[in-house]
């Protein structure tokens, strides 16, 4: 067990320090990670929205409530991709 989590935190030490002899690069990684994360969900949110607005008329607007779940999808997905490969 103890053998498990020694290795464990030398892992984690190791990328740590990988991740800081790269940080520049890094960085621009992380700006187009988590924009693809929040954009892909939108933009399908957005895409089905339209598509069961046209399919199924209501008084209720499928577009934009597709569009909030797309952005709040992709903002959790976002945060947690940050979260777990934070420095």
């Amino acid at each position: 067990m103890d053998d498990d989590l020694t290795k464990l935190v030398e892992d984690q030490a190791e990328r740590k320090l990988r991740a800081r002899r790269a940080l520049p690069w890094r960085d621009f990684a992380t700006f187009g990670i988590v924009g693809w994360s929040v954009a892909l969900p939108t933009v399908m949110g957005l895409a089905l929205g339209i598509w069961v607005d046209q399919r199924w008329p209501s008084q209720y607007s499928w577009t934009l409530i597709f569009l909030a779940l797309g952005v709040m999808v992709g903002c959790f997905n976002a945060w947690r991709w940050v979260k777990e490969n934070s420095l």
